[in-house]
């Protein structure tokens, strides 16, 4: 079965959310997933859908949000660790899915390069399955994908002041 390059991307909420619900559906029809958790390296309450779901690893190659803030050397050092890790699982093909999570942010903050991203994706075993997302998506990389989808903020609760809920943001 040929896979195929999804992009979850756009200033709304639920991109990350709608990559880990089809990798739940993915486990639950018995396929491996890998999702790889880019930029961030915070306690999101994703982190333990291994302990439900053991056919679906997760791994995170960065330190904390530094949204606010430039990024360090050592955040990119841990992006640029991530990527490679990357490469060789879509090389490998022991995964049916592979989710880029945030990949968008981190060549939007230039922790590696649209064209490093592109070779990878074009030499990645034919039969995975790959989900990016993140805001900012490149044109280069919607070009390169079969599915676009773009989250539009209409409305929304932080604007009034309310904070990141635990199971709900993160």
């Amino acid at each position: 079965m040929e896979g195929y390059i999804h992009v979850y991307t756009g200033n709304g909420k639920g991109k990350t959310t709608a990559s880990v619900g089809l990798a739940v559906r993915a486990a639950l029809a018995g396929k491996k997933v890998f999702i790889g958790q880019f930029i961030k390296g915070m306690e999101y309450s994703e982190l333990h859908i291994t302990e439900y779901l053991p056919q679906i690893k997760i791994q995170q190659f960065g330190r904390d949000c530094f949204i606010r803030n430039a990024p360090t050397e050592e955040d990119i050092k841990l992006a640029r660790k991530g990527l490679k890790k990357c490469e060789e699982i879509l090389e490998k093909g022991e995964y049916d899915l592979i989710i880029l999570d945030e990949l968008n942010i981190a060549l939007y903050f230039n922790l590696f390069s649209i064209d490093e991203v592109v070779d990878i994706l074009n030499k990645r075993n034919k039969n995975i399955e790959v989900v990016i997302t993140g805001r900012y998506a490149p044109k280069e990389i919607i070009d390169l994908a079969d599915l676009v989808t773009e989250m539009k903020e209409i409305k929304h609760y932080y604007n009034e002041g309310v904070e990141a809920r635990k199971g709900i943001e993160f």
